[in-house]
């Protein structure tokens, strides 16, 4: 997710690749990137290829320098460097504890003292931006930064365990939910399922705490509202219904990511609610 978002939020041309991760594919989908191994893996345009998200993130900052990746104050770039780094090397607790998890918000997670302990410093660090950087806006100096790219994935962690937290971190992660691209990113790996699920907790379940979405559902045929896809603009093949009508997609991933969470895709919700 966080390689993603640092393409996505801020506009950057690319294209996306996907790899087998849980489907023991993901050696030979990486082959032509070696000796990267693990993901996400960026290659630039002139074929240079970088693993890691913090070497990725300063070699989108240098390309594109204009493009508002870092905040713009000096000093508040030299902490919105630090809370990255210190996320990419830290909370070794919180991470070992809690798998990311977009899919399933679990009842009664027990929270151990380490963890307890990963969150406080979480929240230390959350409060010394928002206290000194971030009354421009819900995001950790204001403006949405690489920073916030970083801790996104904290946030579902928060979210999908229902971690203890202030009030005031609390609306972060909330705002994290909220996002579209956060909620693009989540209604996307919902379109796929594995057997068995990674991750799982032998733990009751509960609707994921962010917005909820519009109901949706797959038909067969149309016809449809709108006769050009969306996002790509190619004719409709694959159909759903949500509100009473039909709306046409060019392919069935186009269709089933929409399903998942409609008022995620602006490109959609320019359709449904003209």
């Amino acid at each position: 997710m966080r390689g993603w978002l640092m393409l996505k939020a801020f506009d950057l041309p690319h294209r996306t690749h996907l790899v087998g991760l849980y489907s023991g594919t993901m050696a030979d989908d990486l082959a032509d990137l070696a000796p990267a191994r693990l993901v996400p893996v960026l290659r630039t345009p002139e074929g240079d290829v970088s693993q890691d998200t913090l070497a990725m993130a300063e070699t989108l900052n240098e390309r594109h320098p204009d493009a508002g990746l870092w905040p713009k104050d000096q000093s508040a770039r030299v902490l919105a460097r630090w809370l990255a780094a210190e996320m990419h090397s830290g909370f070794g607790a919180l991470r070992e504890a809690c798998p990311m998890n977009l899919r399933t918000s679990w009842v009664d997670f027990p929270v151990s003292d380490a963890v307890k302990s990963d969150l406080t410093r979480i929240e230390t660090l959350w409060s010394e931006a928002r206290s000194k950087f971030g009354s421009g806006g819900p995001w950790l100096f204001g403006k949405y930064s690489l920073a916030d790219v970083f801790y996104a994935p904290i946030a579902a962690r928060i979210a999908g365990y229902g971690l203890p937290v202030s009030a005031a971190a609390q609306s972060y992660v909330d705002a994290h939910l909220a996002d579209p691209l956060f909620r693009q990113w989540r209604a996307m790996g919902a379109t796929v399922s594995y057997a068995p699920m990674p991750y799982t907790q032998p733990l009751e379940t509960r609707p994921w705490p962010g917005p909820t979405p519009i109901p949706a559902r797959p038909i067969q045929t149309g016809p449809s509202v709108n006769s050009a896809c969306p996002y790509s603009g190619d004719p409709v093949r694959d159909f759903m219904e949500t509100g009473g009508k039909v709306y046409g997609f060019c392919n069935a991933f186009c269709r089933d990511k929409t399903i998942q969470d409609p008022e995620a895709w602006p490109d959609f919700t320019a359709i449904y609610q003209s």
